[in-house]
């Protein structure tokens, strides 16, 4: 087997290099090698100096993901940074591409650090519920101060090398394109000048501010305080900056060795690893393991819409050419605005130069003439959300696109076999239902109809990836997965509405729960209008049991469709987001509670969850049940990264089995005494507890 780590000796100096690809995670075989040649080199009399390195692209991209979970074997390592640290011979980091984590808290125990130019170094912890355990919390603030710190240490997003240099983490950007070569120009300057080296534990300059330092931890305190929303780890984080900054090295050590391991045993960082891990699962599926994609150069969009112009601006982001095609000159006057507003902002706040923006728009082509189409690989269809249009447009296409394009309709509910039906190949027609904004949300659900191919279904994965997206397969259902859901949960809000709750609580609840929002102002910033077409679409097909809330009906009908009118469930002023409570929403509430002879209940926000997540978990089950998703976690990936479920519960599955599965089902059946159609509930629910498994025993491994 190849050593994990390989010790070379170059005159006088060790080169250790990290070989784990792809990424040189910290695997305990690694941290073994590590210590082991660490210490061979400090006992060898004839080594002066050390210099670590990663293998490939990464300096090393931190812990093993294979391991967690899993009980922990030594060397630990923050034994091995003190080791580095502590050292009497000079310690030099070469980062020769990507350090996150544990890779960049070895860096920073080392001495000096020398990184490529395209080097991103970052401490991504709090995204797993975690903080850098290893002295990344009393380190980095020795040498940047508390502001910087906490803003690599918050926000988790790596930052380049040029950043790194000008905070001070990264000593030297070599330039030259060999990084050994130059750091052995360095390492003998520093060791011909017999320049002294100083512990990062001995390091002051970070400390200097004093005022500055306890300014940017309060104010840090007071941001994650209105906007953590039950969140544990960023707190830890920031008291141990604070201890940083006041206590001795070790003693802030120890503090923050403590702290990690209560975050280990924090159910948000259960449920965040499983976030993590939700979003890598989805990507793997059996059918297009062996499966080619199809070539995917140019894409043409047909609708210059919300819809279609996110969708242009996500295509052009990845690189991709994009013919956009429209009925008449007006409407594609509309979608070229709706693309270059986007960059148009960018330039605003200084992401983006003109010059790059012409760039990007070189590769985009709108035009009028629908046998442009002919010139795609893949074609997306982003037209109104009615299936006698959808279905016309496909009869257009399949009379103009080459054979081997790949079609897919943007819907959010219509059945993709019908509108394949329309066409001679139905075994390119997938569905792609985008989240708007388009090039911003991350999630796709790829609807897999009876008779596509896996090539084009592998193609539709490969458009994904290029995105950036967060790909999730989904049946051919209706909602497919997420709107299907929302559709159960969106009820329970209405009957818990009409119950005599406030919308308002209502909403209240669930951010308290750790939404950004609640399901109302949701249904205000979709667009009232799109619900109520949904309903009217399925009005013939209602099951006469079922509870049917006039509300929203009511609402729409007065032309109050949410932000884009100015009106919804909430009241807006003119160019705000910002709504507030309307009193003649809560009159037609009224009026129509009256109708019923409905006997108020305003729930409490214990209740108002309890029915919430109830809807969701049951309603998870049964798309579950019917194969419409493969597994558990890729439903909690679409809740996750399409309605915004809280990322620190994991998503309403995960959630579930945190609750309890069987105290979720005595839930359901305590709601189905009052209406047994709503609450019905899932025979996969119902199997699961009788067997006492969860939904995580249901996930692919």
């Amino acid at each position: 087997m190849k050593d994990a780590v390989v010790l070379n000796q170059e005159e006088t100096n060790s080169l250790i290099t990290i070989s784990n690809p792809p990424v040189n995670a910290l695997s305990h075989e690694v941290r073994k090698g590590l210590m082991k040649a660490i210490n061979d080199s400090l006992e060898d009399p004839g080594i002066e100096t050390l210099a670590i390195i990663g293998s490939g692209k990464f300096f090393s991209a931190g812990a093993d993901i294979q391991e967690f979970g899993k009980p922990s074997q030594g060397p630990q390592l923050p034994e091995i940074c003190n080791l580095i640290e502590s050292s009497r011979k000079p310690v030099f980091a070469l980062i020769n591409g990507t350090a996150l984590g544990g890779g960049l808290e070895l860096a920073l125990s080392a001495h000096f650090r020398i990184a490529v130019p395209s080097a991103k170094i970052g401490l991504p912890e709090i995204h797993l519920g975690l903080l850098p355990g290893s002295g990344g919390t009393q380190r980095l603030p020795r040498i940047i101060g508390a502001e910087k710190a906490l803003e690599m240490m918050l926000n988790g997003n790596p930052v380049s090398a040029q950043v790194g240099l000008s905070y001070g983490v990264i000593d030297w950007v070599d330039e030259t394109g060999d990084l050994t070569v130059s750091a052995r120009g360095i390492i003998q300057e520093v060791l011909e000048e017999k320049q002294s080296f100083t512990a990062t534990r001995e390091r002051t300059e970070g400390l200097q501010d004093e005022g500055g330092n306890r300014n940017a931890i309060e104010d840090q305190r007071i941001v994650w305080g209105k906007k953590a929303k039950g969140l544990y780890s960023p707190f830890q984080i920031i008291d141990c900056v604070k201890n940083a900054l006041s206590l001795p090295f070790q003693e802030g050590l120890q503090f923050e060795r403590e702290s990690f391991n209560r975050c280990l045993e924090s159910p948000q960082r259960k449920g965040l690893i499983h976030a993590f891990f939700a979003e890598r699962r989805c990507k793997k599926i059996h059918e297009i393991r062996d499966a080619q994609p199809r070539k995917l150069e140019t894409l043409a969009v047909l609708g210059g819409g919300t819809m279609g112009g996110g969708i242009t601006v996500a295509a052009l982001d990845a690189g991709l050419n994009v013919v956009m095609i429209e009925r008449d000159e007006a409407s594609l006057d509309k979608g070229r605005t709706n693309v270059e507003k986007v960059y148009d902002r960018h330039i605003s706040k200084g992401r983006m130069s003109s010059d790059e923006k012409q760039k990007i728009l070189s590769r985009y082509h709108p035009t009028t003439d629908f046998e442009k189409v002919s010139s795609a690989d893949m074609v997306i269809e982003a037209v109104f959300e009615e299936m006698e249009v959808k279905k016309d447009v496909f009869r257009k296409l399949d009379q103009c696109v080459r054979p081997g394009t790949v079609l897919a309709s943007n819907t959010s509910y219509l059945d993709i076999d019908q509108i394949a039906s329309t066409t001679s190949r139905p075994q390119d027609v997938l569905g792609l239902h985008f989240f708007s904004p388009a090039n911003i949300m991350k999630l796709l659900e790829i609807v897999v109809p009876s008779r596509l191919s896996d090539d084009a279904l592998a193609t539709g994965f490969a458009l994904a990836n290029r995105m950036g997206k967060v790909p999730v397969r989904a049946g051919n259902s209706d909602g497919f997965i997420g709107n299907r859901i929302l559709g159960a949960y969106a009820k329970v809000a209405g009957y818990m509405m009409e119950d005599g709750t406030s919308p308002y609580r209502i909403d209240e609840a669930v951010r308290d729960f750790g939404y950004p929002i609640g399901p109302f102002q949701m249904f205000d910033l979709a667009g009232g209008d799109i619900g109520w077409a949904n309903r009217k679409r399925n009005a013939e097909s209602r099951d006469p049991q079922e509870r049917y809330v006039h509300v929203a009906d009511r609402i729409c009908e007065r032309g109050w469709f949410g932000q884009k009118t100015g009106r919804g469930f909430y009241l807006y002023e003119e160019n705000s987001r910002n709504g507030f409570e309307d009193p003649e929403v809560l009159a037609i509430i009224d009026e129509e509670r009256s109708k019923k002879e409905i006997r108020i209940r305003d729930y409490d926000p214990e209740e108002i969850i309890r029915r919430y997540l109830g809807a969701m978990v049951n309603e998870g089950a049964k798309v579950l049940g019917e194969k419409v998703a493969r597994c558990p976690s890729d439903i909690d990936a679409v809740q996750l990264y399409g309605y915004g479920f809280p990322r620190f519960r994991g998503g309403p599955m995960k959630y579930a089995d945190m609750y309890g599965i069987d105290r979720i089902l005595q839930d359901i059946q305590e709601f189905s005494e009052e209406d047994p159609f709503f609450w019905k509930p899932s025979e996969l629910l119902q199997d699961l507890v009788s067997k006492g498994q969860t939904f995580d025993d249901l996930n692919l491994q």
